[in-house]
């Protein structure tokens, strides 16, 4: 991965003196050069010139550096899966064989695996990032539909008078605000570093929230044979005429990502 990204940094900086942002123009110029400079094989090679020529496509105004421990893209030729739980990758020596594990929520079907794979480092474990084509389920008949409203205090109502409370959640993101508004007024790097890390658990508690929250409303129109129906929450934030903190509050609450997921659990039940 280390080599990689110096590899990325070295093809980026060719690129941006050259000005030649294109996926085959940069590989006419860097390619044998990359692969004596840094022992890497040929397909990885194409991936890290691959993933220059994807960063410029953003933004071409200045020159792009690529962090230490940043994602490698793999495609079939440098990783496959043998079975569910173990993969063959490309490393700097040989190919080798890896356990992977992986969440209980839906088995791995190996069939069902499909193109490239990212591989990341994020506190200190190594993560693979795989496309999983998924079928979606059979579309029912509805007999009637339950309905979604959405809010603040209470996450979500459904018209069975069935309320999620988001106490827990105002309480957890008041008390990361506390912590974040004083973190930032330090402003030291390890004050920086602290805000970017409870910054991710704050992420992440709402997001496992939401998840929860969308589980119980599709399983319970699942069970009762009805179409769900949400709230259209478009521009709520830009027309809240409420006072400072309950403006706050909607504008960091995930609604959207809410819907999304009931939208997509729905979809594959």
């Amino acid at each position: 991965m280390e080599q990689f990204n110096k590899a990325c940094d070295y093809i980026s900086k060719i690129a941006w003196d050259n000005r030649v942002f294109g996926k085959v123009a940069i590989q006419k110029i860097v390619y044998y050069d990359v692969r004596g400079k840094f022992d890497l094989s040929s397909q990885m090679v194409v991936r890290a010139i691959g993933k220059v020529a994807e960063s410029y496509k953003i933004d071409k105004s200045i020159l792009h550096s690529f962090k230490k421990h940043g994602a490698i893209v793999y495609d079939q030729r440098i990783l496959t899966f043998k079975t569910s739980d173990e993969i063959s990758i490309l490393t700097l020596e040989c190919r080798e064989r890896i356990n992977i594990k992986y969440g209980t929520y839906r088995p791995l079907e190996v069939k069902r695996v499909k193109g490239q794979a990212d591989l990341i480092f994020h506190n200190n474990t190594f993560y693979l990032m795989v496309v999983v084509d998924v079928p979606d389920d059979k579309e029912i008949d509805p007999v009637n539909v339950i309905g979604i409203d959405m809010g603040i205090i209470n996450v979500a109502t459904t018209s069975d008078g069935i309320i999620y409370f988001g106490k827990k959640c105002t309480s957890v993101r008041e008390h990361y605000s506390k912590i974040k508004a004083k973190l930032q007024s330090i402003g030291t790097y390890s004050a920086k570093k602290h805000l970017k890390r409870i910054s991710g658990k704050e992420r992440r508690f709402k997001k496992d929230f939401n998840h929860c929250v969308s589980k119980y409303i599709v399983q319970t129109a699942k069970d009762t044979g009805r179409a769900i129906a949400i709230e259209n929450l478009n521009g709520i934030r830009s027309n809240s005429t409420v006072s400072k903190a309950v403006r706050a509050s909607i504008g960091k609450w995930a609604f959207n990502e809410l819907g999304s997921f009931i939208k997509y659990k729905a979809v594959l039940n």
